[in-house]
């Protein structure tokens, strides 16, 4: 299979639509009611945070809070109808094809958000390379089915052809243009969006994707959640697309970090003895940034995590072999079977340590200074995990081989906030 040649049944088909976004006279700020993705919000401080930035912080949205799943997803559809009643949100007079930038520095970052056809994106054109969780996917669904709406796109990336032709052309001329917004978050990054009216360019863009394939970068359980409502509904209509964001990476590279685990009711301690005799374990020097620079200077020496949460960091590499052979599945690809994801779930989370990979064992958090502190707080273990290969992620979805849940960031994310998808004006 190849993401950049032509695909089987098709290739990727982009549509505009009409978005829904924040009036800038009805917010504080276009930054202050943004939000990361869902799943990088570090709960609860990072949505207190949130929260408290804009009264209207679209986190009101994708992570509503109440007694239940039900109340919450109902609370979040109460939300956006009186948002959009009272004109804090409106939908765009016309459907459109948005060009998305984002800038830190040298780092640059372009792509086209548009709803794409799930079908037959659904079959081999988009690649997904990671494995999903059923309780994640069912919460998604509901909130979306609940609020009718599509919140926050999900990140696709294409292998274009290297230069400026097609939908890089196109986004290469747009951004030339006078942008429908522009804001600087607290983190530095600054973001622009365009609106692409003109349907030449629609029409040029959809001849250059029609052809590609796409690898699912970041938001697998949003993905799996549009194809679960798409079958939900037998008739033609907006469920038969949903909001992305595609990359060409050969234009503008990703970056691919790694995701911690955080296993809130197995302290250091007890997660170091576990593993006398199975792992080997030696103390590193901190800080923290000290600390994962030795973890990296194990990138050629097979799997290895870096343990924190007792004021210390342990660096834990060397797996016994007949070990890693009685508890790793040998009808993978060996690219699969040496993955630290897959070591660190079959081996030590299922066979050493025994924590089932539910979400009161375990949660999964970007940012690695917050996964230690959380550790140390609460007394329980932070795993610190290397980053996988671009190449590696994409030679495993390229077999059909999904990676374990959870093995990969790519970045930059896209904002959440900035435009958002009714299903109701399609």
């Amino acid at each position: 299979m190849n993401t950049s040649g032509h695909a089987a049944g098709g290739g990727l088909r982009l549509i505009p639509f009409r978005g829904l976004r924040y009036v800038p006279e009805r917010v504080g700020s276009l930054a202050a009611v943004t939000s990361p993705p869902y799943d990088v919000v570090v709960r609860p401080d990072g949505l207190h945070h949130l929260e408290s930035a804009d009264p209207h912080n679209i986190v009101r949205l994708i992570l509503p809070q109440g007694g239940t799943a039900a109340a919450r997803h109902q609370q979040a559809a109460g939300t956006l109808k009186r948002w959009l009643a009272e004109g804090i949100l409106a939908a765009d007079p016309v459907p459109v094809l948005y060009v998305y930038e984002q800038r830190a520095g040298d780092e640059l970052q372009r792509g086209v958000i548009g709803a794409l056809a799930l079908s037959p994106a659904s079959e081999g054109v988009v690649l997904p390379h990671e494995d999903v969780m059923a309780d994640v996917v069912e919460d998604r669904a509901d909130l979306m089915r609940t609020a009718a709406a599509h919140l926050e796109p999900l990140l696709l990336s294409y292998a274009g052809d290297g230069g400026p032709s097609g939908a890089t052309a196109v986004i290469e001329r747009v951004v030339e243009r006078l942008p429908l917004l522009a804001t600087t978050t607290e983190d530095g990054v600054s973001h622009r969006l365009w609106a692409v009216t003109d349907p030449a360019e629609h029409t040029e863009i959809e001849s250059d994707l029609s052809h590609r394939q796409a690898l699912i970068a970041d938001g697998h359980h949003r993905w799996a959640t549009y194809l679960r409502l798409q079958q939900e509904h037998s008739d033609p209509g907006p469920w038969d697309f949903g909001l992305v964001l595609l990359v060409d990476t050969a234009r503008y590279p990703l970056r691919v970090r790694a995701i911690h685990r955080l296993l809130h009711r197995l302290p250091v301690a007890r997660a170091l003895r576990a593993l006398d005799g199975r792992f080997r374990v030696r103390p590193v020097d901190g800080p923290l940034h000290r600390a994962l620079g030795a973890l990296a200077d194990t990138a050629a020496e097979g799997n290895a995590f870096l343990l924190a949460g007792d004021g210390r960091f342990h660096l834990i590499d060397g797996p016994d072999e007949e070990l890693l052979a009685r508890t790793v599945r040998a009808d993978r690809p060996a690219a699969w079977r040496a993955l630290d994801a897959t070591v660190l779930h079959s081996t030590l989370l299922d066979d050493v340590w025994r924590i089932p990979d539910a979400p009161e064992h375990i949660a999964y958090i970007h940012d690695t200074a917050a996964a230690v502190e959380q550790a140390e707080r609460h007394d329980a273990t932070a795993v610190l995990m290397r980053p996988v290969r671009e190449d590696v992620v994409r030679d495993l979805a390229r077999q059909g081989v999904t990676m374990p849940r959870k093995s990969t960031s790519f970045g930059p994310k896209p904002a959440t906030g900035l435009v958002l998808r009714s299903l109701g004006t399609g």
